[in-house]
């Protein structure tokens, strides 16, 4: 517990009892900073590999994935889904506009009217009912299919979730935020355990990812859920949190919930500043 402490000051991620709730820019500053000290060289953009950022090894055997990606079918599924008319003969491009390549940037964002957060899951489901279609559901199959193909075509554009200074959305940033460090389920683990504190250790022969990254790759194709005959190995960031939180023995909150949503909020702010690279291959 102790050593564990002394992570968490020396990153600047905690208050102490004297000190005020850091702001979201302070915080994506310290993490950066925290990053960039424990892992010297690793250009910024790098963090969003994931583990083949940090273990070299990994790193060739996913260059050699890249060369014929599992995904590259789900783009082109993802791709044939945006194209299709819908049966009053509008389409996506009627709610979300006709570039497809700034779509994705746009998503997670604070909805002032609303009052909550706003994902890319959630439009494209809104857009469906808007238009009488069924929605699809939110952890795989086809949702994650158009956000891998929104993902694909958004490539190369820079994270930039904007924390408006506003209450309501400053106090969705920080649940998001007090989620992502919170101790959790049976094994009182959080995402912070593996993710701030020990990225770069293995946990059953994988590689922890640092926090800085790990949302510029979704919607993701997982070879461990296509091994299990979990679907076809696409999945959304929700389906993942859910995941999570059954590893450490805790039961999952609904996907595009509250609380994941407000988890999205914050985590991808954590990673404002680099590529977007969806859809991505993880093991």
């Amino acid at each position: 517990m102790k050593k564990m402490l002394t992570l968490l000051l020396s990153a600047g991620l905690v208050a102490t009892a004297t000190q005020a709730i850091s702001s979201p820019k302070e915080d994506l500053e310290k993490l950066r900073i925290h990053f960039e000290q424990r892992f010297p060289g690793i250009p910024l953009n790098d963090f969003g590999n994931g583990p083949y950022a940090l273990d070299a090894n990994k790193r060739l055997q996913w260059e050699d994935m890249e060369e014929f990606p599992p995904y590259e079918e789900y783009v082109d599924k993802g791709r044939e889904i945006w194209e299709t008319p819908f049966k009053n003969g509008k389409s996506f491009a009627s709610c979300f506009g006709k570039n497809v390549s700034k779509i994705r940037p746009k998503y997670p964002h604070w909805d002032k009217k609303a009052g909550k957060v706003v994902t890319l899951e959630g439009d494209i489901n809104k857009c469906l009912k808007d238009n009488g279609e069924k929605p699809f559901g939110w952890k795989k199959g086809k949702i994650a299919y158009l956000g891998a193909y929104l993902g694909y075509e958004a490539r190369g554009q820079k994270i930039n979730v904007v924390i408006p200074n506003d209450p309501k959305a400053l106090q969705a940033y920080e649940e998001g935020k007090q989620f992502y460090y919170a101790k959790r389920g049976q094994l009182n683990i959080a995402c912070a355990d593996c993710h701030v504190y020990y990225p770069g250790q293995r946990v059953r022969g994988q590689v922890l990812s640092t926090a800085l990254g790990q949302v510029t790759h979704f919607p993701v194709f997982r070879a461990k859920w296509a091994k299990k005959g979990k679907g076809d190995g696409m999945g959304t960031l929700h389906r993942r949190y859910g995941g999570c939180n059954k590893q450490v023995r805790a039961r999952p909150f609904k996907a595009q919930g509250k609380e994941y949503r407000n988890l999205e909020f914050f985590h991808t702010y954590m990673s404002n500043g680099l590529e977007i690279n969806a859809p991505g291959y993880r093991e």
